[in-house]
């Protein structure tokens, strides 16, 4: 028989964790529904308001497409559409582990999952891509 305290442990770090947990199964749900609704068949999404005002792709344009190819176990086809995209799915599934095993832990949360560094890099990154997937030289980058 356990004791009050032990329960109480269990049901907080339960509840700790359910916010991780119900954000995997939110992700989980919308590959699940990309995969079930191929973008590639125009009229299924709306087309990138982005590209649609500018010409220009954006970082996202040909994403739902690579989701959609990595869902079918295509990856070099995702590669192809958006690198980039590609290449953000083991680190979003890093720092969702590490935000899964420390509310398990109780471990407190300051704020900061991730160093403001890391944040100004992904952001410049980002731009990098951006102008590089709209220029001759980086027509390769382009879905």
């Amino acid at each position: 028989m356990t004791t009050g305290r032990a329960a109480g442990t269990r049901g907080a770090r339960a509840r700790a964790v359910s916010v991780p947990l119900g954000t995997a199964l939110a992700a989980g749900a919308a590959v699940a529904y990309v995969s079930a609704v191929n973008p590639n068949e125009p009229g299924h999404y709306p087309t990138c308001p982005f590209l649609m005002l500018t010409g220009l792709y954006c970082p996202g344009c040909g994403g739902l497409r690579a989701v959609y190819a990595l869902a079918h176990g295509d990856p070099v086809t995702a590669l192809g559409l958006n690198p980039f995209v590609v290449a953000m799915v083991p680190v979003l599934a890093f720092l969702w582990g590490r935000w899964a095993l420390r509310s398990w832990r109780g471990e407190p949360s300051d704020g900061k999952a991730v160093r403001p560094a890391y944040v100004w890099g992904f952001l410049a990154l980002m731009i990098v891509f951006w102008i590089g997937r709209n220029i001759p030289i980086g027509e390769f980058l382009a879905p």
